[in-house]
């Protein structure tokens, strides 16, 4: 058997061997979730060590909530592996290209327009995907999300904003495509370094402009009022030198109840955004059904989704926010952003140069049924997802152990500015919010989990007495 496969055109081998380490890499992820499956279905008592963290009506949730998202996980990763696998073996991909060609053509444009072929070939492609992921996407907010009391969109915004995410995405991903596929074909021996640059800037300017210009076109973001908090978050970013100009809250309660916070910015022009869900005397869904103050900034609009009522405080008061934004603040100190830019750049560099080296080979092209031409889309494709595939999944291993590592090392900086006890009580209160599950599988969490798991990052806390 194993000399019949060696005995078949290297083409065949390249297919058959992409085919296999996907099914590979399915299989294991399906086995990880299997054994996590098996966690959240055998422990339905709080564990003696989490009595004083978690109520049993909390875990319940969390549990039931968890064990739905793991079980339309399986189904959609079948679905997902098997509409792939199908594409590959029926010629989906050629056949695509040889429809972008057929609409170029129509218009007076010959296979010379490669770059035009290109465009219309990724725009059919991202239209497929939207419309095969979207049944999924619906019944994932629709069903489970509503379900277990996270949903806060209507139908009408859902679609509505799915449109404008496609229409935002099209618009740059198809000049960013477009200039990219020029530098290649006109950088010469050298393309790969000045496809790379090409890349690193686009990144960067995305970075720059994403939450001021980008972000905006989905979610309000407004100036988080005068008072104690932003005193305090102003004063704690003085004392480590954090170039703080602006502190936003973003509207997230109209998507979703789940919580979030994050800065963004380069150099001198520092930004903190923090989500309504996160502050507990800002969040719309504690006031749902309390009298509301009138709205200076107009009325909103009939298609906004409206809070729906919940039955327990969510979010965190102004000192865990404080922990919370010092553990942020200590991925900037420590200068984790910056080497995760750095190690993300070296890996695009590197493939960049093996992609110069491997894109010359007309086997690859073959063996995904373009026997006759070798479009450059098409070769970054190859090559970047399924040529590279294997090193993609162990980088991503070697990623999520050192995001994990990052993050008990903010942890540390927020407990070294004195609020590991307030860091302590947040961390509770954030899975309570977001329902997540306190225990986990440790192969399931080794190699998915990116932050470490709830009960690992209090022990690292310490023994913080609670109130």
């Amino acid at each position: 058997m194993v000399q019949s496969i060696f005995d078949l055109p290297v083409e065949k081998q390249i297919f058959y061997a992409v085919l296999v380490f996907s099914w590979t890499v399915y299989l294991w992820e399906a086995y990880l979730a299997y054994r996590q499956r098996r966690i959240y279905r055998s422990t339905t008592h709080v564990p003696q060590e989490l009595g004083k963290i978690m109520d049993s009506e909390t875990f319940e949730k969390s549990r039931l909530y968890q064990l739905d998202k793991s079980n339309f996980s399986f189904w959609s990763g079948l679905y997902s592996e098997s509409e792939g696998t199908l594409i590959l073996l029926l010629g989906g991909i050629p056949f695509l290209w040889g429809v972008a060609g057929s609409v170029t053509s129509r218009f007076g444009l010959g296979p010379e327009y490669e770059i035009t072929q290109s465009l219309v070939f990724l725009t059919l492609a991202t239209l497929f995907s939207a419309f095969t992921g979207l049944p999924w996407s619906l019944y994932n907010t629709f069903v489970i999300e509503e379900k277990h009391g996270f949903n806060q969109q209507t139908l009408g915004f859902f679609l509505k904003d799915a449109v404008k995410k496609f229409v935002v995405t099209q618009c740059i991903l198809l000049p960013v495509t477009s200039l990219l596929l020029y530098i290649i074909k006109i950088g010469g021996d050298y393309f790969f370094i000045y496809a790379w640059l090409f890349t690193l800037a686009v990144s960067l300017v995305l970075v720059t402009i994403y939450a001021d210009y980008i972000a905006p076109l989905f979610d309000k973001f407004t100036p988080l009022p005068e008072g104690e908090l932003k005193s305090d978050i102003e004063a704690m970013a003085r004392s480590i030198s954090f170039p703080l100009t602006k502190v936003y809250v973003v509207e997230g309660s109209k998507r979703s109840s789940h919580s979030n916070a994050y800065f963004y910015g380069f150099f001198k022009n520092k930004r903190i955004v923090l989500f309504d869900t996160l502050l507990e005397d800002y969040s719309p869904l504690n006031k749902a059904g309390e009298p509301q103050p009138e709205q200076p900034e107009g009325d909103e609009t009939p298609s906004e989704p409206k809070a729906k009522p919940k039955n327990k405080k969510q979010g965190c008061n102004n000192p865990e926010i404080l922990a919370v934004l010092g553990h942020e603040l200590g991925h900037w100190k420590l200068g984790h952003t910056v080497k995760n830019i750095v190690i993300s750049q070296m890996n695009s560099f590197l493939c960049f140069s093996l992609f110069a080296v491997l894109i010359g080979r007309k086997e690859l092209f073959v063996a995904f049924g373009f026997n006759d031409s070798q479009p450059t889309l098409i070769g970054l494709m190859i090559i970047f997802q399924f040529i590279f595939s294997p090193y993609n999944e162990l980088l991503s291993f070697c990623l999520t152990v050192l995001s994990r590592r990052f993050e008990f090392q903010a942890d540390a900086f927020a407990r070294a500015m004195g609020k590991a006890s307030e860091l302590y009580s947040a961390l509770i209160k954030l899975n309570k919010d977001n329902l997540g599950f306190p225990v986990a599988d440790w192969l399931f969490s080794m190699w998915h989990y990116s932050h470490p798991p709830l009960l690992e990052r209090l022990r690292a806390l310490g023994n913080v007495k609670q109130d």
